[in-house]
């Protein structure tokens, strides 16, 4: 993955409102993040949550080679196509729990 046996990991947090149209939006747009040698880690569906904000039903990781790669991902214009597309009337909220570059397992 990234330099030195590193990777860079974001954690998001949303609330997804659609899950037909969410589906629709993971199909294509994982493609699109594959060839930026990105994937997602873990991917959760919240049942309920004990402390924080209240409407996050899904948490997930993305995994990218580094940092610079991520941003080149989130600015590619197809991959902003299809997020207008999609993402914004699947998910009413979302929120970056954290990011950290971790050691490659």
């Amino acid at each position: 993955m990234g330099a030195e046996g590193r990777e860079h990991v974001l954690l998001m947090g949303l609330e997804v409102t659609d899950e037909a149209a969410y589906a629709s939006y993971r199909a294509r747009m994982t493609p699109i993040l594959s060839s930026y040698g990105g994937a997602f880690g873990h991917d959760f569906v919240v049942a309920r949550v004990l402390k924080g904000d209240a409407r996050i039903n899904r948490v997930f990781t993305l995994v990218f080679p580094d940092r610079a790669t991520r941003e080149r991902f989130f600015a590619d214009a197809q991959y902003r196509a299809v997020r207008a597309e999609l993402f914004e009337k699947a998910v009413a909220a979302a929120l970056v729990l954290g990011e950290l570059e971790a050691a490659v397992a």
